[in-house]
């Protein structure tokens, strides 16, 4: 589980097929082989990290490319990095799996971020209801038709890789799980 809260913007070392290694600073302090960090909002197991903690790799499954962005990247594009919550973290953001439901396209990029998703998604996008967009935890200003728009704070386009999109960029979309579940639920009570 993560919150959403970008802890570092990396950058992609290398990449090798299935392998991909991610360079950054922070969020190795703690790594232990199989841990998960959140590499723009996909959870991706880290399988080796340099001796100097500058660096970390996972091995990325066809089925995270096919339904992520995370094939689009390139060497010395940023990511947002995120370990896992601990127990004793505060919640800053919402309850983040990591497991993306779709990948967006950017309508209009940050501060006005509007982006254009599935309609299967639409359902569970409501005003004020989090969203993450690129493993950012996000509140939508307004659901739309084929898509929706969050506001976006300076502080959060410089720290993210928010800042760096533009019109026609693709985005990795996980929707608030507890609508999914909550959906899941009543399902057999709403049937006819």
């Amino acid at each position: 589980m993560f919150t959403g809260i970008v802890e570092e913007l990396g950058s992609v070392r290398t990449r090798d097929g299935s392998r991909l290694e991610i360079s950054c600073q922070n969020v190795l302090d703690d790594v232990e082989l199989g841990a998960s960090i959140a590499v723009n909002g996909c959870c991706l197991t880290v399988v080796e990290w340099g001796d100097d903690g500058d660096w970390f790799a996972a091995e990325v499954s066809d089925e995270t490319f096919a339904r992520t962005v995370v094939g689009d990247l390139q060497i010395g594009d940023p990511v947002n990095l995120e370990r896992p919550v601990r127990l004793s973290d505060r919640l800053g953001g919402h309850l983040v799996q990591g497991h993306v439901d779709a990948v967006g396209t950017i309508v209009t990029p940050s501060p006005d971020l509007k982006v254009k998703v599935s309609g299967e998604l639409h359902r569970y996008i409501v005003e004020k209801g989090s969203i993450t967009v690129d493993g950012v935890s996000l509140t939508v200003v307004d659901p739309a038709a084929d898509g929706f728009t969050v506001a976006v704070i300076p502080h959060t386009s410089d720290v993210t890789t928010l800042g760096h999109k533009s019109e026609g960029d693709r985005v990795n979309i996980e929707v608030d799980v507890m609508a999914k579940y909550a959906e899941q639920l009543l399902a057999g009570h709403l049937r006819s």
